[in-house]
């Protein structure tokens, strides 16, 4: 289809649906996303086993269907569950039906600050996330071409990728450039916590060797002077790689501390959740880490994301999206200062690679060999359709 006849959007639909997919964390038992990780909770314990006893897992996915005139249909799939469902279809959906599909800033500009008064970040943002990665899907539908090629093509042949997941030893053998370990114990489990934290890397250095990365996941859960001992402790006796979300995100100062008072050669990374460039503008202005990692379907979507990653390219510093599938590895590959991708092991185990928002996706390319070629991000959109046998709903219309 001609470009200057691209179809106007119609109509646009929120669903919700439990059950793992976007909203990884909501899982069944004895996964490992949910066994005794440090959290902000783990001060609390009662909260301290399992992150779902703290609700973790309320919010489930959000689907927003984006449908054109002729038919085409965009969507994406986020976090935020029924809240943002009611955002989408009652407040957001406005400033896209009977619109251009390829106003993209204009409608993402309208969407930000008409809910400015109650939005900013967290579940707003969400939304307006979802929302943008619809639009992105249609407008790529629509045009016959990938996101990563609206985007600017790719800059390399392939990703690569290091895994998240209990088991770096297994992500090796995948042939993963690196693992990421959840961890297990925060400030609250005192000295011994820490001394378990240290030998649970050691027993994984042994494992994996000296030449693999081993990173720390640290979820928001830690202070700045037990961020600060285990970042030293970690780098000196196990070579950790780098050390992840240590902090309170807005507690931008203790990551400028953390990151002065690092050992030299560690990484300090964060930004998982932060949105909008002007979030992301404070970590790096602040000089809080060495790498961001906003989550394309949280800090704002893609028409977002390209804000953050040019100021980052601007200031020296690498990004590498937070998880999220296929919606970040159409952005991962089109960018130089985004060497890498991350993988969520969305495997029980995890001992396999199994597709990262199953069931909700399909069609999901996942790595090979730790690697994935260009070529599986060649269809239009991102590549992916909506399964549609899944119980989804849709909580409300207007």
């Amino acid at each position: 289809m001609a470009a200057a006849g691209l179809s106007k959007i119609k109509h646009v639909r929120a669903f919700t649906v439990r059950g793992g997919g976007a909203d990884y964390h909501d899982q069944g038992e004895g996964h490992w996303i949910d066994n005794h990780i440090a959290t902000p909770m783990a001060r609390y314990p009662e909260y301290r086993q399992s992150r779902q006893s703290f609700g973790i897992n309320v919010l489930g996915t959000l689907i927003v269907e984006i449908e054109a005139e002729d038919g085409t249909i965009g969507f994406a799939v986020t976090t935020g569950g029924e809240p943002a469902a009611f955002i989408v279809e009652k407040h957001l959906a406005r400033f896209l039906e009977g619109r251009d599909p390829r106003e993209v800033e204009k409608i993402w500009d309208q969407m930000y600050f008409s809910t400015q008064y109650y939005g900013r970040k967290g579940l707003v943002v969400n939304a307006i996330s979802g929302v943008d990665l619809a639009l992105w899907d249609l407008l790529g539908k629509l045009r016959g071409e990938p996101v990563y090629q609206m985007l600017g093509g790719a800059v390399r042949d392939e990703l690569q990728f290091y895994a998240t997941g209990a088991r770096p030893d297994v992500a090796k053998e995948l042939g993963f450039i690196g693992g990421k370990l959840p961890l297990h114990h925060g400030p609250a489990e005192g000295l011994e916590g820490l001394h378990k934290n240290i030998a649970e890397l050691a027993e994984m250095r042994s494992r994996v060797g000296d030449d693999f990365w081993l990173m720390l996941d640290c979820w928001m859960s830690l202070d700045l002077d037990y961020a600060t001992r285990l970042a030293h402790r970690a780098y000196d006796e196990c070579g950790l790689k780098w050390i992840e979300e240590a902090l309170s995100p807005d507690d931008y100062w203790a990551y400028a501390a953390l990151k002065k008072n690092a050992p030299k050669g560690l990484l300090v990374t964060t930004g998982e959740h932060e949105a909008t460039r002007w979030g992301f503008r404070m970590l790096m202005d602040m000089e809080c880490c060495d790498i961001i990692q906003p989550d394309v379907g949280w800090c704002g979507g893609v028409t977002e994301l390209i804000k953050i990653a040019n100021y980052a390219d601007s200031k020296g510093v690498m990004m590498i999206p937070h998880g999220s599938s296929v919606y970040s590895y159409h952005f991962v590959i089109t960018r130089h200062n985004s060497p890498f991708a991350e993988f969520l092991m969305m495997h029980p185990g995890p001992t396999e690679v199994v597709p990262m928002f199953h069931p909700q996706l399909i069609g999901e390319p996942v790595p090979v060999n730790g690697r994935l070629h260009v070529s599986a991000l060649d269809k239009p959109g991102f590549g992916v359709e909506l399964n549609r046998e899944l119980p989804m709903h849709r909580p409300y219309t207007h």
